[in-house]
C-alpha cells in the first residue's frame, strides 16, 4: 500500500531527512525527521524507483514535494533527495539532508 494523496501529507511536512540530519542543526530545529517519523508509523519512505513508478499512476506533488530514500553515497556526504512533478514531468532534486520546507514531507508504502 501506497500513500496516494494528491499533495503530500499535512501532517508530514516540515520534516528534516533523518535522525543525524535533525541532530547535526543547532537552530531552529523541525519537529522531527522523515525516516524517524516513517519508522515510527511502521511504513518505509518511498525511494527513487518508487516514486517515479508512483508518478506513472497519477500526479502527485504538484504544489508539494517528498523526501525519498537517498543512496549511501549521497547521504554520506550530507545531502538528500526528493521529488516532485512539475509541468508533466517527475523531477528528483537534491538538498541538504538538515534543511525542511513547510510544503515537503514524505509518502510511504506498507508491505503486507
Amino acid at each position: 500500500f501506497c500513500d496516494c494523496s494528491p499533495e503530500s501529507p499535512t501532517g508530514r511536512r516540515s520534516l528534516c531527512y533523518d535522525e543525524a540530519a535533525l541532530q547535526s542543526r543547532k537552530q531552529n530545529k523541525p519537529n522531527g525527521s522523515a525516516l524517524g517519523m516513517a519508522k515510527k508509523m511502521g511504513i518505509d519512505m518511498l525511494d527513487e524507483a518508487q516514486y517515479t513508478y508512483l508518478q506513472t499512476l497519477g500526479v502527485f506533488d504538484q504544489k508539494t514535494s517528498s523526501w525519498i530514500v537517498a543512496p549511501r553515497e549521497i547521504r554520506e556526504r550530507g545531502g538528500a533527495l526528493f521529488g516532485d512533478s512539475r509541468y508533466g514531468r517527475t523531477f528528483v532534486y537534491h538538498n541538504g539532508a538538515e534543511s525542511y520546507y513547510a510544503a515537503r514531507g514524505f509518502r510511504g508504502m506498507l508491505k503486507v
